[in-house]
């Protein structure tokens, strides 16, 4: 079994479960209550209700699509798969971009749980690009 497939296939699969868990709580709550929002302007409410469900659907297909090449160990796919995932939850932090939502701490958290699985999947397709690259001594020559 490959490096990339013994250790990283555990911790993949934990940050893609908190990825899921965050992103289905914080954009659930966006749908359901988008009115609470700082709202784009030029943006109805019910615009920007479907915009978010169909957001995360198709983030989410990106992040199984992402999980699934991994499992076959086409590693370079998976990891680009994965990194359109992240920005599931870089994207919720473009709610500051139009100002500071006034909704209740536990949904607000959500929001910082969206952008940390984010920068996990990140940190893990860094670790999984670097050992993808490693080159071992017996690999390495002297001739050019």
């Amino acid at each position: 079994m490959d490096v990339l497939h013994e250790k990283g296939l555990g911790p993949l699969r934990v940050i893609l479960a908190f990825t899921l868990v965050s992103t289905v709580l914080h954009y659930t709550h966006n749908v359901v209550r988008a009115a609470d929002y700082p709202q784009v302007p030029g943006i109805s409410v019910p615009v920007t209700q479907v915009v978010v469900a169909l957001s995360w659907v198709v983030f989410t297909v990106f992040g199984v699509l992402g999980y699934r090449a991994y499992v076959r160990g086409q590693y370079w796919r998976s990891l680009a798969f994965l990194l359109v995932y992240s920005l599931s939850g870089l994207a919720s932090a473009g709610h500051f971009l139009v100002g500071v939502p006034q909704i209740p701490a536990f949904w607000f958290a959500t929001i910082f749980t969206d952008a940390f699985a984010a920068v996990a999947l990140w940190v893990f397709g860094c670790w999984a690009a670097m050992r993808l690259n490693r080159v071992s001594v017996g690999q390495m020559s002297t001739q050019h």
